[in-house]
């Protein structure tokens, strides 16, 4: 990568595409009023459209998933501040090369006063050191930086940065915003398809919409893809059967291990205790479809049985590892319909979060009180000693019992009369809440007639 001192002032627009470059990159938004959707970032009040046209553009981090137009806004920003645009890959370039850039930035605003827009794709591939190294660059003004990433920023850039940059958040696009695109590229004749002489039916654009999952980028170039098939092919039409013969299946917006991850295994979890079948089965397949591990929807679900239904119907718990066992014994396609079973029978069971609040409680009782010892009541007593110092003195065996309980007090001395559990109003745990109330009278019973 040369200097920046090494380049003329009067360069290309940084937009320009190369010749043969795929649709989607000739089609780019050269202003903003090309731009389709984000109306809160670009619209007539949109606080982009006004920091540029004030030539105040702070650094920003551009938050959105694939093809939402992160690149793009920042090139638009770049050429209406009249910066040096200096595009950078986290992916394939590393913090010396950053520096070398930010050094020359700094160079060419002493020397001519001209600032430069450091654009870094997928900035969070750099971790917290790497990300350090901005920093003084940015505060001096020698630079505006501009990151792009599809994970949350929150959980990938450090804190200093981050409090120098406002994050711009993108949404994917709608169906309609991009068959509004697709529409465009088939009538631009200079930098689309306006010269296919290929019909594209409004089912067609309907579909490849959905195809693309909110994607601009994927929808164009799908579209590019789709009629240069049709033309090859001596069609004049481009339809919804012919479609269906160049791109055979959805590619989903997924990510295993980031942010897209965790929004929809909390979706389906969420619907799981809403009780909403539909939603959860949804949800299900879309993760399935996507290319989850089919194992750790199986594990979450195990987990919900205990968490959010637990003792309102004990069944739960077995039917969750009955469908991770079958989906284990018959991997995909056949098992996913156990896993499908598994998480309508959880949605329509009574729910309860008695025994999860149960568990915790206990929990930060063990961690925040004195480790009290054990009653000695209680206490096993295989030796002479122990029985002579006191272990197991005044048990009583609760099978020996006409009431079947003891009447002992079982929990620590300084913890008596703490309840833990208590009981839901749902499913079976109607039924639990009156067996505690009567073991509870029955100790007491026990108690004052042996006091």
């Amino acid at each position: 990568m040369g200097s920046l001192f090494d380049q003329p002032l009067d360069r290309p627009e940084p937009d320009a595409p190369e010749a043969g470059s795929p649709l989607a990159d000739r089609m780019r938004p050269r202003s903003l009023d090309e731009v389709v959707g984000q109306p809160e970032v670009v619209g007539p009040n949109g606080f982009l459209r006004r920091a540029i046209e004030e030539d105040r553009v702070p650094s920003l981090i551009f938050w959105g998933p694939p093809g939402s137009g992160k690149t793009t806004l920042a090139r638009i920003v770049a050429r209406g501040t009249a910066s040096h645009f200096q595009p950078f890959s986290a992916v394939i370039s590393g913090i010396k090369e950053v520096r070398r850039v930010m050094d020359d930035a700094a160079r060419l605003r002493k020397a001519q006063g001209r600032g430069t827009l450091l654009f870094v794709d997928e900035i969070h591939r750099f971790n917290r050191a790497q990300q350090d190294a901005f920093l003084p660059y940015v505060e001096r003004g020698d630079i505006v930086l501009v990151g792009a990433t599809t994970e949350n920023p929150s959980f990938e850039l450090n804190a200093a940065l981050l409090s120098r940059c406002r994050v711009v958040v993108l949404a994917q696009l709608a169906p309609e915003e991009l068959i509004t695109l697709m529409r465009r590229a088939l009538a631009d004749r200079e930098r689309g398809l306006g010269d296919a002489a290929i019909e594209v039916t409004d089912g067609a654009l309907e579909a490849l919409a959905q195809l693309a999952s909110g994607d601009a980028r994927r929808a164009l170039n799908l579209l590019e893809l789709a009629v240069e098939d049709a033309r090859t092919s001596g069609a004049r039409e481009l339809d919804e059967e012919t479609l269906q013969r160049v791109v055979q299946t959805k590619v989903l917006r997924y990510d295993k291990s980031g942010e897209e991850h965790f929004n929809l295994i909390s979706a389906l979890h969420k619907s799981l205790r809403e009780s909403d079948p539909d939603a959860a089965i949804y949800w299900l397949a879309r993760m399935l479809a996507a290319g989850e591990d089919p194992l750790y929807l199986a594990r979450r679900m195990v987990r919900f049985a205990s968490e959010d239904v637990g003792l309102a119907d004990p069944r739960a718990l077995p039917q969750a590892l009955a469908g991770w066992d079958a989906y284990h014994r018959l991997g995909s396609p056949e098992g996913e319909l156990a896993l499908a079973q598994v998480a309508i029978y959880l949605a329509l069971a009574p729910k309860s979060n008695s025994v999860y609040r149960a568990y915790g409680s206990a929990r930060r009782t063990v961690e925040e009180r004195p480790a009290d010892p054990v009653p000695m009541s209680i206490r096993n007593a295989p030796t002479r000693l122990m029985k002579d110092l006191g272990y197991g003195r005044d048990y009583v065996y609760a099978h020996d019992t006409d009431t079947g309980v003891g009447g002992l007090d079982c929990l620590p001395e300084s913890l008596q009369g703490e309840r833990f559990y208590r009981p839901g109003e749902h499913g079976f745990e109607v039924e639990l809440a009156e067996r505690l109330e009567r073991f509870e009278r029955l100790r007491e019973r026990t108690r004052r007639r042996d006091s």
